[in-house]
């Protein structure tokens, strides 16, 4: 993770107008577009609440039965509209509300990505932290409830877990917006291009199946030029997901990628 003075915004991404469009969100009247997910009971719903205030409507997603929620505020002279997934502890879309929040940050690409995190249970929290880290470059990790780690006598170093996973970390009591106005400077820093993420991937892999990872990479990169991440869709391709199948047979996903 750098500062945009240690290096130079190569890689910044914007959000897919016209993929967020197609999953029901209107982007006319923001400048950025931040994504909210994390694991049930993390305190992820206080956090939308500190952040939107009585700014925020719900509604269903485009032919689903998972209920949305979004909101917006303003931060400097920039507007923000937050989108609040569907809480999950993955996102191997084995569920409507995995497939809602995959979609919607391997599509919709949202500028910033915000993982909650239960700071008292953080290991059990992590699968989805990596999968997501997966997916985008900018995202910043939320350690909520940490009125209930010191509780617990938890104490967790944010510096070294910032270094480890390679994005921002912010420490927040969410209920009594403790750590609220760092966490909205550090979205907007991530969102604007002032601190650049370097998140963990995976990089430990067998030479057989980095081989054919990088091989079904460029196929895919061929046939839907634009996906945000022909890669991770190698990797859930040669597990078998199919979802992801589905959605290549189908041709769903050139109707997702805004060309």
């Amino acid at each position: 993770m750098k500062t945009h003075s240690e290096e130079a915004c190569t890689d910044c991404t914007f959000h897919n107008t016209e993929g967020l469009k197609k999953l029901g969100v209107n982007t006319s009247e923001v400048d950025f577009v931040v994504a909210l997910a994390g694991n049930p009971n993390t305190g992820k719903s206080t956090v939308f609440n500190a952040l939107t205030g009585l700014r925020q409507h719900t509604g269903n997603w485009p032919g689903k039965t998972v209920l949305r929620a979004e909101g917006g505020y303003s931060y400097g002279s920039k507007k923000y509209k937050l989108i609040d997934l569907p809480g999950t502890y993955s996102l191997l879309s084995t569920s409507e509300d995995e497939e809602v929040a995959r979609n919607f940050i391997l599509f919709g690409k949202p500028d910033v990505t915000v993982i909650v995190v239960d700071a008292a249970r953080l290991e059990r929290n992590l699968n989805l932290v990596l999968q997501v880290l997966e997916i985008t470059n900018n995202a910043v990790i939320c350690l909520n409830l940490l009125d209930e780690a010191k509780r617990h006598k938890i104490t967790v170093d944010e510096r070294a877990l910032a270094r480890d996973l390679g994005v921002p970390v912010v420490g927040t009591v969410a209920r009594t917006q403790e750590g609220i106005p760092a966490l909205l400077n550090t979205i907007s820093k991530v969102a604007q291009g002032e601190i650049i993420c370097k998140p963990h991937r995976v990089k430990s892999l067998s030479k057989p199946i980095e081989e054919s990872v990088n091989e079904l990479t460029k196929k895919i990169e061929v046939q839907f030029p634009g996906l945000p991440n022909s890669r991770w869709v190698a990797f859930r391709l040669l597990e078998g997901d199919q979802r992801i199948t589905n959605a290549i047979t189908t041709n769903e996903l050139s109707e997702l990628i805004d060309v």
